[in-house]
């Protein structure tokens, strides 16, 4: 269980460097266009769009492929407890993703429910996460 909490962080960092680099390339594309337009007033909703980005990112890895790159990566994968893995799984599963402390505490709220998955929403979507076979 050790080796999978340590992979499963590897894996979170791996794609939120990815979520960053995705960030810093829309911002390098968008800022030229707040320049002429003067409309910088826009940029206090980099939250929102960073918010999306991520949700994006995550629910189609995960909803199409079972899996993200830094997971790839670390050799692991989203798997369902019964049927097949789908983008509404994979978004519910990922809906404490957008910020940290919701994160946090999803992980919290299942170690003191004392569940055998490592996050609520998780058990929520009723999905897992494995070490490939």
């Amino acid at each position: 269980m050790q080796d999978l909490w340590g992979k499963r962080f590897a894996a979170l960092i791996i794609d939120f460097l990815i979520v960053i680099l995705i960030t810093w390339v829309f911002s390098g594309i968008v800022y030229p266009l707040l320049a002429v337009t003067n409309a910088f007033g826009i940029l206090n909703y980099w939250l929102i769009v960073t918010a999306v980005i991520v949700m994006v990112y995550f629910t189609y890895f995960e909803g199409k492929l079972g899996t993200t790159p830094g997971k790839s990566v670390m050799k692991i994968e989203v798997v369902v407890d019964d049927g097949e893995m789908n983008y509404q799984k994979a978004f519910i599963r990922n809906i404490s993703k957008i910020l940290g402390i919701p994160l946090i505490l999803d992980i919290i709220v299942d170690y003191i429910a004392g569940n055998s998955k490592l996050r609520y929403l998780d058990e929520v979507a009723g999905t897992d996460v494995k070490l490939k076979a």
